[in-house]
């Protein structure tokens, strides 16, 4: 038996190691920082929702090094998001929010690219958001920082700026959902597996990025992402 062409697996580089982690699927949350939900015309606590991105869509970057995004096209107002990426070790469904830690084999920093204006034409037309969401290079990521280096995260710094000014900060305290409760909630609908990658919500102050931008995110304890848009 053979394949009709070689298959390929989208990997992420592991901090200071020459492993890479093999990724599976991408999901994502939406609206999970309370200001970032106002900013985009909600209010309130709701029920934590789920979007994907295809695994290909990853543009790894590796420590020290300024990752490479091209300017998508069908778009003139592409958003940045920056966020704490949940690397899964050991899969499972219908996990509960006491063993969910087990789940976790590492975290990263992570964009989550935006077509904002499909993005809005889909909502106003009640249709996916596949096209605002998930285009090639539209989940730029560090590398993976394993459990065993960070322990569990509850709080932290997270920032971004764009040509060395301030455009998102805040602390991942502030999740509306935080990670254990994204886990417990998300194995409800999907079987996770090892290889996945949970992209948990963006804080306020989002906003457009176009050729020759400079972004770079932080995380306390992760370290820095570095994309310039091309």
């Amino acid at each position: 038996m053979s394949y009709v062409f070689n298959p390929t697996t989208p990997a992420v580089p592991v901090f200071q190691s020459s492993q890479l982690f093999p990724v599976h699927r991408i999901y994502c949350v939406g609206r999970n920082y309370v200001a970032h939900a106002q900013e985009m015309g909600w209010t309130g606590r709701e029920a934590p929702f789920f979007f994907m991105k295809p695994a290909d869509a990853i543009l790894p970057v590796a420590d020290g090094q300024i990752g490479e995004m091209p300017y998508p096209g069908m778009t003139g107002n592409l958003h940045h998001e920056i966020e704490l990426v949940v690397a899964i070790g050991k899969g499972g469904a219908n996990i509960s929010i006491e063993s969910a830690p087990e789940h976790v084999w590492g975290y990263a920093v992570g964009l989550d690219m935006t077509r904002r204006d499909l993005q809005a034409e889909s909502k106003d037309q009640g249709r996916p958001w596949c096209t605002a969401k998930g285009f090639d290079y539209s989940a730029p990521i560090s590398s993976i920082h394993p459990l065993s280096q960070t322990s569990w995260m509850t709080q932290g710094n997270i920032h971004l700026d764009v040509n060395g000014v301030q455009r998102q900060d805040s602390d991942i305290n502030k999740l509306t959902w935080n990670v254990a409760e994204i886990i417990a909630t998300l194995s409800t609908f999907y079987t996770l597996q090892p290889g996945d990658l949970i992209f948990t919500g963006t804080p306020e102050g989002v906003g457009a990025v176009t050729h020759g931008d400079l972004m770079a995110g932080r995380i306390a304890g992760l370290g820095e992402l570095k994309v310039k848009v091309v």
